[in-house]
């Protein structure tokens, strides 16, 4: 009986050491799933205009990195393929556009897209080869801008502020067209006809026009947009530029905060220090 009891003992022992070791390999694993879950890194692709927007992006990277977020960047020389990239689902998000070219494109597209964050201003400016002065203009002179139907409310409104143009009073600026002037004293031609990649191209070859040029590639081409241009915007211009985003993800947690990280201290003053004025850092 002594030994029955004894041989019991012993097999209930090694059934509740069993039992244990399975518990406790349980747990193990699922703690170790917890810190592989806990590790994992989140990656975002963001397309982004060479400069400045995917060298500000490329000084985020390591700053996201530290918080297990893997930043890819996308160049594009372009203002279209961007926003369909995005809808499409190639993107996660995009930098290059501010605000009303984002709401024209969704008003052409019908794209649901949104905006998650504004970054920096670029400040538009008039430049010439020959023409040094904005108050020396040659009566007849030729106006180059963009074919970006988004822009010309924001260059009209450049030129009526530098005395050049009036527009009509019961037009909303950002939306004016050329067809809205109704004061032209210097009788300036405006042709809206090129791809705005293409007028520095054209700054260069019409040295009697004047040729409006935005900032990223005015600085791409080698122009200082301080020292270079006749005439430019102030840096309060509403025109910000814009974390832009699938409206399915504008509550997404690694976008935010890239945003978040695009607005700290470290940025902003990369932005201030290395663009000198032609770009600025909003929050």
């Amino acid at each position: 009986m002594k030994k029955l009891l004894a041989l019991f003992s012993v097999l209930l022992i090694l059934v509740l050491a069993a039992c244990g070791g399975g518990n406790t390999d349980k747990a193990e694993e699922a703690t170790n799933d917890d810190k592989a879950e806990t590790d994992q890194e989140v990656t975002i692709k963001i397309g982004a205009s060479s400069i400045p927007h995917a060298e500000i992006l490329e000084k985020a990277q390591p700053i996201l990195a530290e918080k297990g977020i893997t930043l890819e960047i996308e160049p594009y020389e372009d203002y279209i393929l961007p926003n369909d990239d995005l809808a499409n689902g190639e993107l996660d998000a995009n930098y290059f556009q501010h605000i009303p070219y984002l709401e024209q494109t969704i008003e052409d597209t019908g794209y649901e897209l949104t905006h998650i964050g504004g970054i920096h201003i670029e400040p538009i400016g008039i430049y010439s080869k020959s023409i040094t002065d904005i108050e020396n203009i040659p009566e007849g002179t030729e106006v180059i801008l963009s074919n970006s139907v988004s822009d010309h409310g924001r260059i009209l409104g450049l030129f009526q502020e530098a005395g050049l143009i009036k527009l009509a009073d019961d037009v909303v600026v950002d939306k004016a067209t050329i067809d809205d002037i109704v004061e032209n004293s210097k009788d300036l031609t405006f042709t809206p006809d090129y791809e705005p990649a293409f007028l520095p191209e054209l700054y260069e070859t019409e040295e009697d026009a004047l040729v409006v040029i935005n900032t990223n590639y005015a600085i791409g081409a080698g122009l200082d947009p301080q020292k270079d241009s006749i005439y430019r915007e102030e840096d309060d211009s509403p025109y910000v530029n814009v974390i832009a985003v699938r409206t399915e993800d504008e509550n997404n947690e690694a976008l935010k905060t890239l945003v978040e990280v695009l607005h700290s201290e470290e940025i902003q003053n990369f932005i201030l220090e290395k663009y000198e004025g032609a770009v600025v850092p909003v929050n």
